[in-house]
């Protein structure tokens, strides 16, 4: 709508896919059998739950039995960590990651960590990567999991997770990714990644919030994480969350059919709007790996500028994200931007900017002017952080 600010978050989340709400729409009023039930309406709740995992398989080359549904990516990389801990308990308890994750990831790891686990939190590089030989020296006799994400929430940079398989598996090591900002923004192929567990979040790709997915290889063990009946082959209890599965399965077919042409469209409007904002903004940084990232991901940091104090000013204009937070007495910086060491006065002013697949050259161009003009106003009113 006119009236609403330039939607930049898609990092974020995504707005529901106007053919995935469509595509729900059946199993919010008739089709609302529970799929365990044996009757037609659980007949056909079952299958709709097995089309979408079908589609969700297609997405990430691997099989539909590969793919368990959960209640978004945070659980899912939860049944990962802990329960690679918990079955792999007898071999050892050493996890290796990274300082990039996510909080669903480091919050499952400092959880194990105070439950007799050892955890190794590896640094990046100042793009954001991890180097695979620093993988390969922190692995020991102990280690039973490597979980390193495949693109970075904040700054988008990709990690080189596929060549962290390999090393990890020439020392029987499982390796787990956090794929939720990849799937549906890259193509994301379990098999070349040769990973044992990936995740997956559905509001991360135009389906709704509170669904997602665990592959897990098929061979590969995990205790139940949800105890009660024998839902997920047995693997993940409680009645299937039937509506928004569908949804997520329906994503993830849009995804892969359309995956090219959005992949060159979001590169497109990220590449215009930072050719804007380099053109009219002196003294800016970009953030992040400068080829081997998200198509769709801008982390910029403007010198000279308090990140909250441009949002607010932008607010009901442009709606983006923020790598630092001002407090009453500190400024914090996002553990991202701390892990790539960059500069202060640069992590203060550093704005996220996602675009997606509905984003047009019409709004990158009126955002990336109000972003331009923003900073420019602050500077020249010389605001002192925090």
């Amino acid at each position: 709508m006119a009236d609403r600010p330039i939607y930049l978050d898609y990092n974020a989340t995504t707005p529901i896919d106007r053919a995935v709400a469509d595509a729900m729409l059946p199993y919010l009023y008739e089709c609302f059998g529970n799929p365990s039930s044996s009757h037609m309406y659980g007949h056909e709740a079952h299958e709709a739950v097995e089309n979408a995992r079908r589609q969700v398989a297609e997405l990430i080359g691997c099989q539909p039995n590969e793919v368990i549904f959960t209640s978004g990516g945070t659980e899912a990389n939860n049944m990962v960590l802990k329960g690679v801990a918990e079955a792999y308990s007898a071999r050892g308890e050493h996890v290796i990651t990274s300082a990039i994750e996510h909080p669903a990831v480091l919050e499952p790891c400092d959880f194990l960590a105070h439950h007799g686990c050892r955890i190794t939190i590896l640094p990046v590089d100042e793009y954001g990567r991890v180097d695979p030989s620093d993988v390969e020296r922190a692995i020991t006799p102990r280690t039973i999991l490597v979980t390193v994400m495949l693109a970075n929430n904040e700054v988008g940079t990709l990690e080189p997770v596929a060549e962290i398989a390999r090393i990890a598996h020439q020392y029987g090591v499982l390796v787990h990714t956090d794929a939720a900002q990849a799937v549906g923004k890259i193509p994301v192929n379990v098999t070349e990644l040769d990973v044992d567990f990936l995740t997956g979040a559905g509001h991360k790709l135009y389906a709704p919030k509170g669904v997602g997915f665990l592959y897990q290889r098929a061979g590969v063990q995990l205790p139940k994480f949800m105890h009660g009946a024998g839902q997920e082959s047995g693997r993940r209890a409680g009645t299937e969350n039937v509506l928004e599965i569908v949804g997520l399965g329906k994503a993830c077919e849009i995804a892969g059919r359309g995956l090219t042409a959005s992949m060159s469209h979001m590169k497109a409007m990220c590449d215009r709007l930072y050719a804007f904002l380099m053109r009219e903004v002196d003294d800016i940084r970009l953030n992040g790996h400068p080829t081997e990232r998200l198509p769709n991901t801008l982390s910029v940091g403007f010198r000279g500028v308090q990140v909250s104090t441009l949002l607010a000013r932008l607010d009901g204009r442009v709606a983006a994200s923020a790598g630092a937070a001002c407090h009453s007495d500190r400024v914090s910086i996002s553990a991202v931007l701390q892990a790539m060491k960059v500069p202060y006065e640069y992590a203060l002013g550093t704005v996220r900017l996602s675009v997606g697949k509905m984003t047009t050259e019409s709004e990158i161009d009126i955002a990336a002017g109000e972003i331009a003009a923003a900073v420019r106003e602050l500077r020249r009113e010389s605001d002192t952080p925090c």
